[in-house]
């Protein structure tokens, strides 16, 4: 299994597609060996000085002890990574959608979690080891430390983090993030409720009522059936200005988001019900 690189830089910066593929060699994608770093050092684009998110050495620390503490149960390490990694990168979503800031984390700052995380397993038609690229620089639900992100930022509960461990316990709902409906904060919450109550365990349950849900909403407006509140940007942008000051996020106890408003409880309440009738006749295989 590979390391980290011999040069770790001290911050992130944004490393377009276009210079990572030199990078993603064969004896990489096989978890052989590491690239240097200084030479991957010269193509990045700097992000800007004067701002602290941007340090290394805290997300180094994050993906050390995950894979220090989930050595036995690399699946698990997801719930445990995925809110202290928005606590501790606080980005705008503008900031997120920028394949390039992933990349540059997942090739020159941690390729060695990448390969620990995502290294699969033989089988009898692939025997052979090997790290998918779309790991380092594929889509939000795909790369490695993204598609960690944007759980976080999609099922949190304004400022609780704990609806984002279930669902990145149970990995069909990750994918979700390519669906627009997981953006209505309600169904988000009534996906973890669903998940949480064991109502829907598993994953071929969760695409199936995924099918049905988008199949509803051709004459079913959600937003209309289970309104939000409006979100107050200023709390956003307050939470990003703090983490400065803010301390390194605890290894025990669940972070604290945004102090934005909770999703409306009668919404989530209301979205669950709805679902689980749409459930009871959704086309599920083996059912």
């Amino acid at each position: 299994m590979i390391t980290q690189p011999d040069h770790v830089p001290e911050r992130l910066a944004l490393l377009p597609a276009s210079a990572a593929g030199a990078f993603l060699t064969d004896q990489l994608l096989r978890a052989e060996q590491v690239h240097g770093g200084i030479d991957l050092a010269k193509v990045v684009e700097p992000l800007p000085e004067d701002d602290s998110r941007w340090s290394v050495e805290p997300i180094r620390s994050l993906v050390e002890d995950a894979m220090f503490e989930f050595r036995d149960d690399r699946a698990r390490a997801d719930a445990w990574l995925a809110p202290r990694l928005h606590a501790t990168l606080r980005l705008t979503r503008r900031e997120a959608a920028d394949k390039r800031l992933w990349t540059h984390l997942a090739l020159g700052v941690a390729p060695d979690y990448v390969a620990w995380r995502h290294l699969s397993e033989p089988t009898t038609t692939k025997p052979e080891r090997r790290i998918s690229t779309e790991r380092f620089q594929g889509s939000a639900d795909r790369q490695c430390f993204s598609r960690l992100w944007w759980a976080a930022e999609l099922f949190r509960n304004g400022s609780d983090y704990g609806p984002v461990e279930v669902a990145c316990g149970a990995q069909e709902l990750i994918h979700m993030l390519r669906q627009d409906l997981i953006d209505h904060r309600p169904t988000a919450q009534a996906f973890v409720r669903l998940v949480q109550s064991g109502r829907i365990t598993a994953s071929r349950e969760i695409v199936g009522l995924t099918i049905a849900i988008n199949a509803a909403g051709a004459t079913l407006i959600h937003d209309a059936l289970a309104p939000d509140v409006p979100r107050d940007p200023t709390r956003l942008r307050d939470w990003i200005a703090e983490a400065e000051s803010a301390p390194p996020v605890s290894r025990h106890m669940l972070p604290e988001g945004p102090d934005e408003e909770p999703v409306p409880e009668r919404s989530v309440a209301v979205l669950v019900e709805h679902f689980t009738d749409l459930f009871e006749t959704a086309p599920i295989r083996g059912r």
